[in-house]
């Protein structure tokens, strides 16, 4: 960090908000709730987490006196892939526990949750946090994807931990990752060890929410990303009049990035999985609905637009998820004959000659491209890696012979020309919005105060985000509280439920009540890039999504 922009340096005197409850530092009053269960299998997780399960909530107040309180040494880990704001998550921890006693000390194990098994640590000191404060990424410690999950790599952690005089752990991830800080803080409080384990609630999929989780940090920061190139292409669509843009986003469980930045532009149409998957939507029916969008603006001579496309899409229509499953059996069955094939066409001869009917219908029916991608790209657990499949191209191909189809009969008389894109790693490590800003603070704040009140196995959260921060509330909820069982790699496993996108609820319906007017019109909005100074209305904005589910106007 030896150079930095005007921007990052201005930005860094930005002082982020804090609830009420933590104005006075992180010594609080605590308020526990009554106990609690889980979200679904609560017999099973019980048996799991016989240590933790049940605990309460609980809700954090303002103290009138400063507790008494013990220097505290913690170990912060960031977990799983960048999200705007993670190194505030890690100020609000650092500035936190300083609240409860000058000498606490902070350690961050680096590139995720490996620097806790192999040791690999440094201790953030004031002036190293204060060079990163506000700022996008995850490059003060870096991150990874190891999993914590086995009594080995606990017993690891244990010793590094107490080499260190380390008494509390921040695991700042997804939902995976939160799954191990539970199993984590399982096996300390059920073995009698006083290492506390708390979890952050990070991703910009939008997918680890409930109703005391009322977003994941990093979310907003990457739709307002996504959101301002999607402007431009409109604004680029809408000028040069010629192009078809099929947009890909970031999203691969659920659909909530696509829906946001949605409401945040209005283009010409968002497939959003859930809605696929629940209507039970072929690949045909879904191109067949874009290409009547396509013709119905080029009876009008406006033969341009924009289409979102949800990054997993393809493993929620129901018969290519059907021949994906099939194909991963055949291929882990065929492995060594599929091996000696070399020529591609003979590789896609092979498959389509052994599966069952409907899925060699719908194999043949892809583009030659996606083809292959379903027949090479594999993961080390032999499944197709549908992430990397480029469904915007697919669809963007389909929809033009479709068309050319219909120009062939007479019943479509525009031009089709298409371009592609997808939109990801741009938004994950974007200087956070205001509003992420605030929020990672506010829940590293939080995480200080749970390690304070002697709690573990619980994600810190903020509530009310909807409304000013004068307004929100803090405290924290069990881990074991938003978990159910789910079949992961032929094993039953505990884990977090993914937030999928909720077809009753306010954001899509508010979506399903434009989406027509959108798909004929060029309504298109602008957002523009971030804004960190100026009038509150430009620089303190919410998504459309927390918006609209806390029942505010759009």
């Amino acid at each position: 960090m030896t150079k930095i922009s005007a921007l990052q340096q201005a930005r860094a005197t930005y002082q982020p908000k804090l609830p009420p409850a933590l104005i006075n530092g992180a010594g609080v009053n605590v308020e526990a709730g009554a106990p609690t269960s889980a979200v679904a299998d609560a017999e099973r997780i019980s048996e799991l987490f016989n240590a933790t399960f049940g605990s309460p909530r609980v809700t954090f107040h303002a103290a009138d006196d400063k507790p008494a309180s013990k220097p505290l040494t913690v170990g912060v880990i960031l977990s799983g892939g960048q999200a705007p704001g993670g190194h505030n998550v890690i100020a609000g921890i650092f500035d936190g526990i300083k609240s409860l006693h000058p000498d606490s000390r902070l350690y961050g194990f680096l590139r995720g949750p490996d620097g806790l098994v192999k040791n690999q640590y440094m201790e953030l000191t004031a002036n190293l946090v204060d060079a990163y404060r506000n700022t996008g990424g995850f490059d003060m410690i870096g991150s990874g994807r190891t999993k914590l999950e086995t009594d080995e790599q606990f017993e690891i952690g244990r010793k590094n931990c107490e080499k260190l005089g380390i008494n509390a752990l921040v695991i700042i991830g997804g939902d995976d990752s939160n799954t191990n800080a539970c199993m984590l803080a399982e096996y300390y409080k059920r073995n009698s060890i006083p290492i506390q384990v708390i979890g952050c609630p990070k991703t910009i999929d939008g997918d680890l929410k409930n109703e005391y989780i009322e977003a994941s940090f990093g979310f907003d920061t990457a739709c307002r990303v996504y959101s301002e190139l999607i402007g431009n292409i409109e604004r680029d669509a809408n000028s040069a009049r010629k192009y078809w843009h099929f947009i890909k986003l970031m999203g691969r469980s659920a659909s909530h990035i696509t829906l946001e930045c949605a409401l945040q532009t209005q283009p010409n149409a968002a497939i959003i999985s859930e809605e696929v998957e629940s209507r039970k939507m072929t690949i045909n029916e879904l191109v067949d609905s874009l290409a009547d969008i396509v013709a119905n603006r080029g009876e009008k001579g406006d033969d341009f637009g924009v289409i979102l496309i949800p990054e997993g899409l393809i493993e929620f229509i129901p018969e290519v998820k059907s021949l994906i499953t099939e194909l991963n059996d055949l291929l882990a069955h065929e492995a060594e004959a599929f091996r000696e094939i070399n020529d591609p066409d003979n590789k896609i001869q092979f498959i389509s000659s052994r599966l069952e009917r409907d899925s060699s219908y719908v194999f043949s029916s892809l583009p030659h491209g996606i083809q292959l991608q379903l027949c090479l790209d594999r993961d080390p657990h032999g499944n197709v890696q549908v992430s990397q499949i480029e469904t915007e191209k697919m669809l963007a191909e389909m929809v033009g012979l479709k068309l050319r189809a219909r120009a062939a009969a007479g019943t479509y008389k525009g031009k089709f020309k298409a371009q592609t894109h997808f939109f990801g790693y741009e938004g994950r490590c974007a200087a956070p919005s205001n509003f992420d800003a605030d929020y990672c603070y506010s829940l590293g704040y939080t995480a200080a105060a749970l390690i304070g009140a002697g709690k573990t196995g619980y994600m810190a959260s903020v509530r009310n985000t909807a409304k000013p921060s004068q307004e929100w509330t803090c405290g924290g909820i069990p881990i074991t509280m938003m978990m159910n069982m789910e079949r992961r790699h032929g094993k039953d496993k505990p884990v977090i439920r993914k937030a999928l996108v909720k077809l009753n609820d306010a954001p899509f319906q508010y979506f399903v009540r434009y989406r027509e007017e959108w798909a004929l019109n060029s309504d298109y909005v602008y957002p523009g890039p971030i804004q960190y100074f100026g009038p509150s209305e430009v620089c303190d904005q919410i998504s459309k999504t927390l918006e609209l589910e806390h029942r505010r106007e759009v």
